[in-house]
């Protein structure tokens, strides 16, 4: 029989609560690592005084269950227990691995923010806590910048812990981009000025960013003059001058190549800002692959393509500091400071002012777009599976959608999938959330969960992606040409010239104008597309990568 048991703290302090089961306790715990089983029930419950001392261990593993899960400290001076009585959240801005971003408003003032809220149900492990921890005191720590997000207040309740920071409501970086009527040489410099003005002052602070990719850049407001910042410092650290890390983190196609090596000091964020002024000078990344494996030997290769469009056109400063912050040795890659001392910054206002072409601005178009012509082959292949796989699909659709909405959000879609015996990554899921057409509530219809399932299948049946093909191919010539490509994509969101010239580039690898089905297929049975895979990925990820590398001897390459 099930009961409470009760541990009265010395000196009239803490009250401790656990519920005792006898002859087993229903809990798995060791280490540092406790789980609490949500089937806990405290109906007809009793209360007893109970000794500590002399416990049997069981006893006292379960006091620290309940301890650890509800008296769980995160942050160590936050403003206040309770935002609301200080902030009104309204409507969701984002979301990510651990929290949901909502605006927020000052109740006194009236005031915008932005308020990232973290579940403490998605801290599982010390270093998940650590890492919030560490981003609100790097914050803190931080000197008052115009380029970097202000923190504003932190808040922490028994659920989550709520970071209150300055409102940026002016888009992403590469959105801004797209949106001005050309897109120039002095553009870019202006913008990589500004973000290797950030990575200086950090590590003039002692401050090592390495994260740094588009998506963590927003403009504080819509006005054209309106300044750059950096939002994110989830994976910032502090170091000491000649301190040499060895925890591989960050995204993968900004990652220095000594990060792979697990040994790396502040260089990482100028290689990372390198990256960043290769795509917005060309409009894709300098090291690129289908498979992780291939981005991180690319990476290692460091060879840098500067032959395609729009590179001939581009100055011979612009490519001399391209090369400088992508050195593979850090020791003779650039300094921040030295980048910023370098003829192409120094003058950035006399940078060549000629448009750098509408393909570049069509591929950084594609950063924020899905791949129009996958998204609409796989509603296709939907349209076309058999009754059979459409009941498969509805039957675990249903058991998903545990409330009957009609609608599944990403802790349903996850559990789901385990119960169905398919564990993906954390960052992979979410990937496919976005690709599948997440809503702004974070969450998948039906027929988006169709599709999810489809690709989830990895394109494995050869039948579906002709059928799919054969939809495209509307004269039955063989071949996708650009006038149906135009056409099967006329009802999209979005759609424009430059982006189904650039979809054609894309996936038109023989360049003869138009697509066959192999290599149709090709795109379909590939990895999560490059503008999709900028997350933050897992450590146990890329310390297996890594350590493949190394027995395959990839770290041996010459470059």
């Amino acid at each position: 029989m099930a009961s409470w048991i009760e541990k009265e703290g010395r000196g009239g302090g803490g009250r401790f609560k656990a519920l005792q089961f006898s002859p087993r306790p229903n809990f798995s715990g060791y280490s540092s690592q406790c789980r609490c089983d949500s089937s806990f029930s405290t109906e007809n419950s009793r209360w007893e005084h109970f000794d500590i001392s002399g416990s049997c261990p069981w006893v006292i593993a379960v006091l620290l269950l309940f301890l650890l899960r509800v008296s769980l400290k995160v942050l160590k001076a936050p403003t206040g227990h309770d935002i609301s009585a200080h902030y009104d959240l309204g409507r969701e801005l984002g979301r990510g691995e651990f929290g949901v971003t909502y605006l927020c408003t000052d109740t006194n003032t009236g005031e915008s923010f932005a308020c990232k809220s973290i579940s403490k149900k998605k801290l599982r492990t010390a270093v998940d806590i650590e890492d919030v921890r560490r981003e609100v005191q790097i914050m803190k720590h931080l000197p008052k910048h115009p380029n970097i997000v202000t923190l504003k207040d932190t808040y922490e309740d028994d659920e989550a812990v709520h970071i209150v920071m300055e409102l940026c409501e002016g888009g992403e970086l590469f959105d801004r981009i797209v949106a001005r009527g050309h897109y120039t040489e002095r553009a870019a410099a202006a913008v990589m000025r500004t973000i290797v003005e950030i990575v200086e002052a950090c590590h003039k602070h002692g401050v090592m960013h390495r994260d740094l990719k588009p998506e963590n850049f927003l403009f504080a407001n819509k006005k054209e003059s309106s300044p750059l910042k950096a939002i994110d410092f989830g994976l910032s650290i502090t170091f000491k001058r000649g301190e040499q890390f060895n925890e591989i983190v960050g995204s993968p196609y900004y990652m220095a190549p000594e990060v792979l090596k697990k040994n790396y000091g502040p260089e990482v964020d100028v290689w990372s800002a390198g990256v960043i002024l290769y795509i917005l000078l060309c409009g894709i990344p300098p090291f690129w692959a289908e498979t992780e494996q291939g981005v991180a030997q690319a990476i290692i290769r460091s060879v840098i393509d500067f032959r395609r469009d729009p590179w001939p056109r581009v100055s011979e400063n612009a490519k001399d500091l391209v090369r400088k912050m992508l050195d593979p040795d850090p020791k003779r890659r650039l300094t921040a400071q030295e980048v910023l001392d370098h003829p192409w910054l120094q003058n950035a206002k006399k940078a060549p002012n000629v448009p750098l072409g509408e393909t570049v601005k069509a591929r950084l178009k594609q950063f924020s777009v899905m791949n129009k012509l996958k998204k609409r082959a796989l509603r296709v292949i939907a349209e076309h599976l058999s009754v059979e796989e459409v009941a498969g699909i509805k039957d675990a659709f249903e058991m998903m959608d545990v409330e009957k909405r009609g609608k599944i959000n990403l802790e349903e879609l996850r559990s789901g999938l385990q119960k169905l015996g398919q564990q993906i990554p954390e960052a992979d899921l979410q990937i496919l959330m976005e690709a599948a057409g997440v809503h702004d509530d974070g969450t998948l219809n039906y027929g988006e969960f169709v599709a999810l399932s489809i690709h989830l299948r990895r394109m494995a049946n050869d039948e579906h992606l002709h059928k799919a093909f054969a939809f495209f191919d509307q004269n039955q010539s063989g071949f996708i040409e650009i006038e149906e490509l135009r056409a099967v994509l006329n009802d999209e969101e979005t759609n424009s010239e430059d982006v189904i010239s650039a979809i054609m580039h894309d996936v038109d690898t023989d360049k003869d104008g138009c697509i066959s089905y192999e290599e149709f297929a090709g795109m379909m049975k590939a990895g999560t597309d490059w503008r999709k895979a900028s997350r933050q990925y897992s450590r146990e990820r890329f310390n297996n990568l890594s350590l493949k590398l190394f027995r395959e001897g990839s770290f041996n390459l010459t470059n």
